[in-house]
């Protein structure tokens, strides 16, 4: 207690001890404040201390809005102690926000680096693989187009007399039986469909809907009653057809030495032509191409092995009558190749029935990027 509490009016008494409450009140709360300052965890948290001392209705503005009720040299004392408090409060929320700022960002910094030593994502085109059947088909395309074939498709539901009568196949022909064509039930007017045995009724639409010279391929599918390690009930299969004036089996034998060498990319191959039959040529020949067989692969061009690849032959006369074309003046050769066969022989695939298994893992062993598209130029299965 100083002189000035025994000496001075009880009125003054009174307003002393009011400003000493006063006082001890601004610095609780300042410490208050301040500890919130302090413990605010992030700059949301920091505002709302900020809004409930300074702002509007804050805690420190409330000190500040009374200054007005009291006596001048009492208002001068408190205005000066209480802008002190507001001032300290202001640097400590400006301190911690920079801190709260420093913190955040260096967090977001955290979560969002990045790597740039890991390698990058494998993009689609990457990962994409082209199925071998399709690349052998393009193959072909790329081969018989530098020979000056066109590609002819056509339905895979054919009529019996597309894919048997105007191919020259008798009434009582086994192909025509259950065991190795799928038939449909008859339609409403008692005709029986069937899944075509094989491309040669696009032979027949083409011969009927062209005049020639006609110089075509027929890749596509195929179905048949037959599965095992190397027949399956759906398959591809690639014909061609010459039809013309002079055509002969001269030019047939260069024919199919040509696309022999393009296809599995040899120098040379030796061909031999064994008689056979088929109901649709005249005379009816099956192909063997020399090929070694070395440690479970098989090489050609090479070697004292044979290996059958395909059957061709002369148009049979019927077949041409059949389709509008007189024998006496036109002539033509005809070939097929199961597509799946020579995909196996060329890429070493030891089993037909992988190719319809749908397994990711075949596929990314097996299979062709998307972008690189056969040609002769630039090679046809790089």
């Amino acid at each position: 207690m100083t002189f000035l509490d025994f000496a001075a009016p009880a009125w003054q008494k009174r307003r002393i001890r009011n400003q000493r409450c006063a006082m001890s009140d601004i610095s609780a709360l300042e410490q208050e404040i301040l500890a919130a300052v302090a413990a605010a965890a992030d700059e949301p948290a920091l505002e709302a201390v900020r809004v409930g001392a300074l702002g509007k209705k804050g805690s420190i503005s409330a000190l500040l809005a009374g200054l007005g009720k009291m006596a001048p040299d009492e208002r001068k004392a408190q205005g000066a102690v209480i802008n002190a408090v507001k001032d300290k409060v202001s640097g400590a929320l400006a301190e911690r926000r920079a801190v709260l700022k420093e913190a955040a960002l260096e967090t977001r910094l955290a979560s969002e680096t990045l790597d740039v030593t890991l390698p990058a994502h494998t993009s689609p085109l990457d990962l994409g693989r082209l199925h071998p059947i399709s690349q052998v088909t393009d193959e072909l395309a790329a081969i018989f187009a530098d020979l000056g074939f066109a590609i002819a498709e056509g339905p895979d539901i054919e009529t019996d007399d597309y894919n048997f009568t105007k191919l020259n196949f008798q009434p009582d022909h086994p192909a025509r039986e259950m065991h190795d064509t799928f038939f449909l039930k008859p339609d409403a007017t008692g005709e029986r469909k069937l899944l075509r045995t094989h491309t040669s009724p696009v032979q027949v639409r083409t011969m009927l809907t062209q005049r020639p010279p006609i110089r075509v391929i027929c890749p596509g599918r195929t179905y048949r009653c037959d599965s095992d390690q190397t027949h399956t009930p759906m398959f591809h299969q690639v014909e061609g057809l010459v039809i013309d004036k002079q055509a002969n089996l001269g030019n047939l034998k260069w024919v199919l030495s040509e696309f022999c060498k393009a296809f599995f990319e040899v120098p040379n191959v030796k061909m031999r032509f064994r008689p056979s039959y088929f109901p649709f040529t005249e005379p009816s020949m099956e192909v063997d191409i020399q090929c070694a067989r070395k440690a479970g692969e098989i090489r050609f061009g090479e070697g004292e092995d044979w290996l059958e690849i395909l059957g061709c032959g002369m148009v049979h006369p019927n077949v041409l009558r059949n389709c509008g074309l007189d024998p006496e003046v036109y002539q033509g050769f005809a070939w097929g190749i199961g597509i799946d066969r020579i995909a196996m022989l060329k890429y070493g695939m030891p089993d037909l029935r992988a190719f319809f298994d749908a397994d990711v893992r075949w596929l990314q062993h097996y299979g062709f990027r998307p972008l690189d598209i056969p040609s002769l130029l630039g090679g046809l299965s790089n």
